[in-house]
């Protein structure tokens, strides 16, 4: 299987949605605070046009964002993004579309900032995958330099561009055209960082790893099936030990981990379903002991497959 395979058999698997909240158009000086944000939640910020220093408020670590960047922050961290001047920021005024989503301006008069900030939801089990096996934080490019010149990420500036037209005006259909392309813009951003020559850590360092690869491919395509160390070995060419050192050194958890969780996330979305009893979803996850998938499911959802199966089919 390809990268793009296991990035759709993951995509399948976890169910994202996306949504524009805010259309950022500042002079410096300007400062925007985001607090933690909930266990199923991304932000994710599209700088247009300008640039935008990210600060981490628990690290106190900064990186500059520049124009065609694409902010993901996996594990929904507290965040400060500003103009970097260090001087007080202008007041903003804050207009909500009918499009659902709001227009923040201020009045300053310095470098110009056009940023996109909206955030993705995950539903559980599966927003856990993303924060285990995802980093902290996720930049990708859209463009080369600031005159937004093509890169070879020619889709994500596609698709940056629309959202851009999108986000000008309240347009019939805008909010939903928009929440389509944030689910896009979270596809593009994973394949792009997933094909990078320095892909972050985690789950897509894995996929890129030229001879790692066709593991995880295997997992996701086929996780009933009762995988060995050996055989996911053999199919990266690799001994059992070099294969369990070059994983667990590149996703930071072992190749077992992965396929549990894989299992259960699935598991999880089966058993929503009114004709799978416990003992077929089991065995259609991989599991011939109904008695060991209870007990994994317990472990890592904290509750019975029934107690689950109960919540889930709760009205929201």
């Amino acid at each position: 299987m390809s990268q793009v395979d296991w990035l759709s058999q993951l995509l399948q698997m976890i169910n994202v949605t996306g949504r524009l909240e805010v259309r950022c158009n500042y002079g410096a000086p300007w400062r925007v605070a985001w607090d933690q944000s909930a266990p199923h939640e991304i932000p994710y910020h599209v700088i247009l046009k300008g640039r935008a220093i990210l600060e981490d408020p628990q690290s106190g670590t900064f990186r500059e964002l520049v124009s065609g960047d694409i902010l993901l922050l996996p594990h929904g961290s507290a965040h400060v993004l500003h103009d970097g001047s260090g001087h007080v920021p202008g007041l903003t005024h804050n207009r909500q579309g009918s499009s659902g989503w709001m227009l923040s301006e201020n009045d300053s008069k310095g470098e110009r900032l056009d940023m996109l900030c909206g955030r993705f939801s995950i539903g559980s089990p599966h927003d856990r995958i993303i924060r285990d096996y995802l980093p902290a934080s996720l930049v990708v490019r859209s463009m080369d330099g600031e005159e937004g010149a093509m890169s070879a990420s020619k889709d994500l500036a596609n698709l940056v561009g629309l959202m851009r037209m999108e986000s000008t005006g309240d347009k019939p259909g805008g909010n939903a055209m928009l929440n389509a392309l944030s689910f896009a813009l979270f596809t593009l951003v994973l394949r792009a960082a997933s094909e990078s020559e320095q892909s972050p850590a985690g789950l897509l360092a894995l996929a890129g790893h030229p001879r790692l690869a066709p593991a995880i491919s295997a997992m996701f395509a086929d996780p009933a099936r009762p995988w060995n160390l050996s055989e996911l070995a053999d199919l990266c060419s690799m001994s059992r030990a070099t294969f369990m050192r070059h994983f667990r050194s590149s996703l930071g958890r072992s190749a077992n981990d992965l396929l549990t969780d894989i299992r259960i996330s699935l598991a999880a979305n089966e058993l929503k379903k009114l004709t799978m009893t416990t003992e077929a979803v089991a065995d259609s996850v991989g599991y011939r002991s109904v008695a060991a998938f209870r007990r994994v499911f317990t472990d890592k959802m904290k509750m019975t497959p029934g107690e689950w199966r109960r919540q889930a089919r709760e009205p929201a």
